[in-house]
């Protein structure tokens, strides 16, 4: 007797086929779902500058997802386009043909730098293949290393690209050399491809079919979607961005977020194309949204689990890794009324930064605001962009720091983010900083100067190993306080652009630490107070009251700046007074009445230092970052 096939119709796109043999039983979870067969979700990593973001804007050319990509297209933040960087993850769907069948290729391109490494660590999650992007000019650096590993450690595939193949200045045969030493792939898995030109990218998407597996899991068993991302819609609530590992969910299904425990009614689901498109259904495998009027943004929890409420799952999704903050600043509102409005602005903005952490504090020259985490310098400055472009707040941001553990005589620990927590010096017994691991990759030309740079910031060489050619890796720990404020700019300046540089936290240390304090008038200014280590105490105390003498205008009183280690002042500038010409009407005459107006202006000038207040203009709070 001949096989029978057992076909349903589910829906016009959905079926399900099984060849099964006469007198057996049909089972529905036996069925192959055809489609989920044919979706891929892959993400591209690399290198900061490696050209990501235009080989996306080929791909989408390729597919017919676009007609003419024209810059960035998926970089749709007024910032990412006017600094030429990624700062979001973009996820966006893509249909094609391949070998007369179609495919779903769901696509997210990310950031580079480091400062972004979070956003790169909740697309991975998403994805079970990843586009490795090499520069050809360039070859393996830092991040290209880091994110891979982040890769390899979630089991994704990785599809090797060598870009920018087109530049006269290309290297393809060193870079792959660089590559199969790295991944220890063939010669020709590696694709040779131009984000510019659009050479190579058929052979990319062929690779992203074949290569990379399709998504596993069941649509029968109870819903389980990882959000992996959200944003802030005026009109319609917050919307998740989800990726489904098992079940389905419908328009109008009753849903609940397994960790929150709030529950909802989806009122629209559908996948990421160049706008939202709205479905009926989507499946397991599927990458989509949700939309089901939450208001406030403490319910969604990106890494959080979607759920049915009638039919739940029985645990979350294994998300990502809670983020770590390694910077850290008080952000406050230049008009006190404004607190609340910054911290509704900061609620959205870490709706769709989930790296961005906060808690209230108040300081005695700035009033209420925020204690704030970032994951790096560049972090802070585009969030204070966002702050002031996306809800318009003008904010004054303090010195930046990092968390210490302060150790009391009782041995209690306490952690301090800010200079102004830290408890009296008497009662400490000793304090912590926390501790780095970096990796340089460079050529051997800079190596004189970034070890000079690296032992200047009280960095401790570890090992140093040649990648391939003249190029090396150099492996230091150093204190992460050491190289929050200029230290990524430095090395760039020395090496000419051609070290690149990744970390990761090493944890805590005993450290000689002291709290540098800055007066104005003899009053401390508590948002220019900053932990530093004794040995960089009085120069920093000494280049920080230049710097604020070139910063703050002068006054009609003349005013002191100080640097002071306790009560002890360890550097002093002083900013002279503007002398107003009282005697200008005095013409002729004897010199006692030109004498007595200069007298009755010293006396108006030293009421006038006792009573009048020096205004710091914002980029003072940030001289700090531009002592040298």
């Amino acid at each position: 007797m001949p096989n029978v096939i057992d076909a349903f119709f589910l829906s016009p796109t959905f079926t399900y086929l099984r060849v099964r043999k006469p007198g057996t039983v049909s089972k529905q979870k036996d069925y192959i779902h055809s489609s989920m067969r044919n979706i891929r979700n892959f993400c591209i990593i690399a290198h900061i500058d490696h050209g990501k973001s235009t080989l996306a804007d080929r791909l989408l050319e390729f597919t017919k997802t676009v007609q003419v990509a024209t810059g960035q297209i998926l970089d749709d933040m007024e910032l990412e386009k006017e600094r030429g960087i990624t700062i979001k993850s973009h996820a966006i769907q893509m249909e094609y043909a391949y070998q007369g069948e179609n495919y779903t290729l769901n696509l997210i391109d990310t950031p580079g730098h480091v400062d972004f490494s979070y956003e790169v660590s909740r697309s991975i999650a998403a994805c079970e293949g990843a586009l490795l992007v090499v520069d050809a000019t360039q070859g393996v650096q830092a991040q290209t290393i880091s994110n891979l590993y982040m890769a390899i450690e979630h089991d994704l595939e990785i599809v090797p690209v060598i870009n920018k193949c087109d530049m006269p200045s290309a290297m393809p045969d060193k870079v792959e050399d660089e590559i199969v030493e790295l991944l220890g792939c063939r010669r020709d898995e590696i694709i040779r491809a131009s984000g510019k030109t659009g050479m190579g990218v058929e052979q990319i998407v062929a690779a992203v079919i074949e290569r990379i597996p399709a998504p596993e899991g069941d649509d029968d068993a109870p819903l389980q979607a990882l959000i992996f991302d959200s944003v802030f819609n005026s009109f319609r609530g917050i919307i998740a961005y989800f990726k489904i590992e098992n079940g389905t969910i419908r328009t109008g299904d009753k849903v609940k977020f397994f960790n929150t425990g709030k529950e909802y009614v989806a009122d629209e689901v559908g996948v990421l194309k160049m706008q939202l498109s709205p479905r009926g259904e989507l499946r397991t495998g599927d990458v989509g949204y949700i939309i089901s009027g939450i208001k406030s943004s403490k319910e969604v929890k990106v890494g959080d689990t979607i759920t049915h409420i009638a039919r739940p799952c029985e645990r979350a999704i294994d998300g990502f890794e809670e983020v770590k903050p390694m910077v850290f600043a008080g952000v406050y509102p230049i008009e006190a009324e404004d607190f609340e409005n910054l911290r509704s602005s900061l609620e959205k903005l870490q709706l769709n930064d989930a790296s961005l952490t906060f808690q209230p504090e108040s300081s005695l020259a700035l009033g209420f605001g925020f204690r704030c985490g970032f994951l790096g310098l560049l972090h802070m400055e585009i969030v204070q962009e966002r702050l002031d472009r996306e809800f318009d707040m003008d904010v004054i941001t303090t010195v930046p720091n990092v968390s210490y553990l302060v150790y009391d005589k009782h041995g209690e620990v306490k952690e301090v983010h800010n200079p102004g927590g830290m408890p009296d010096p008497t009662l400490i017994d000793h304090i912590e900083e926390p501790y780095i691991k970096a990796s340089i990759i460079t050529t051997t030309d800079f190596i004189g100067s970034i070890m000079t740079l690296c032992l200047g910031k009280r960095g401790e060489l570890l090992k140093q190993e040649y990648i391939s050619g003249n190029r090396v890796e150099l492996h230091y720990r150093m204190p992460l306080g050491e190289i929050v404020i200029d230290f990524y700019d430095k090395l760039k300046s020395i090496s000419k652009g051609y070290a690149s540089f990744d970390y990761h936290s090493d944890g805590f240390r005993p450290s000689k630490l002291v709290k540098l304090d800055i007066l104005l008038n003899s009053e401390p200014v508590d948002a220019l107070s900053t932990l530093t280590h004794v040995d960089n105490a009085y120069d920093m105390g000494r280049r920080m009251c230049e710097k604020l003498k070139e910063l703050i205008p002068r006054q009609q009183f003349e005013i002191a700046i100080q640097a002071a280690i306790g009560s002890k002042i360890i550097a002093r500038e002083t900013i002279k007074a503007v002398r107003k010409d009282v005697t200008a009407k005095c013409y002729g005459g004897d010199v006692s009445r030109k004498r007595k107006l200069l007298e009755k202006q010293k006396k108006g000038k030293k009421r006038m230092k006792q009573i009048g207040n020096v205004e710091v203009p914002q980029k003072a709070f940030l001289a700090v970052l531009k002592l040298d």
